[in-house]
């Protein structure tokens, strides 16, 4: 396996319809689906900083370590896992008032530059698609990663 020196940046950015302060806390809530936490097979959690994360789903684990809490405006944290070469990269969720809404971007920075490490933003963009739609609707749906990923059964 050859290892790659270039990295890659993923930016993902929604429209969420509620104020910073309760996408933030959302945001960290196992209970609520649009997290990594809700959607996680086994999980721990412990948000704040120099707070530790490990979450597991589908035979892969994750894991970092909080960098930065503000609350309602950011949160940073490093992201380790096997797409990552298990090499730290680093993740920093922002949460803008925009309107009577929440302008949230997530930027996962330092990837290696391959096709696993890519996948992140699917990832993601599933993630926050699942977390705009909770608000969008109130519904609270419950979702689960096998069916929005039907390729890995």
């Amino acid at each position: 396996m050859t290892s790659s020196t270039n990295t890659i940046e993923v930016k993902i950015e929604r429209a969420i319809s509620d104020p910073p302060d309760e996408v933030f806390d959302a945001w960290l809530n196992p209970a609520i689906p649009g997290n990594p936490w809700n959607a996680a097979e086994k999980f721990i959690l412990d948000p704040k900083v120099d707070g530790l994360f490990y979450w597991h789903l589908r035979r892969m684990s994750h894991y970092g370590r909080f960098t930065e809490m503000q609350r309602p405006f950011r949160i940073q944290h490093t992201w380790v896992s096997t797409n990552t070469l298990g090499k730290e990269s680093l993740v920093m969720i922002s949460f803008q008032k925009h309107g009577e809404d929440t302008w949230m971007t997530l930027v996962h920075s330092d990837l290696p530059e391959t096709d696993e490490a890519s996948g992140h933003e699917r990832g993601w963009n599933y993630f926050l698609d699942i977390l705009r739609e909770q608000f969008g609707d109130g519904s609270r749906k419950n979702y689960h990663w096998e069916e929005a990923h039907p390729e890995g059964r």
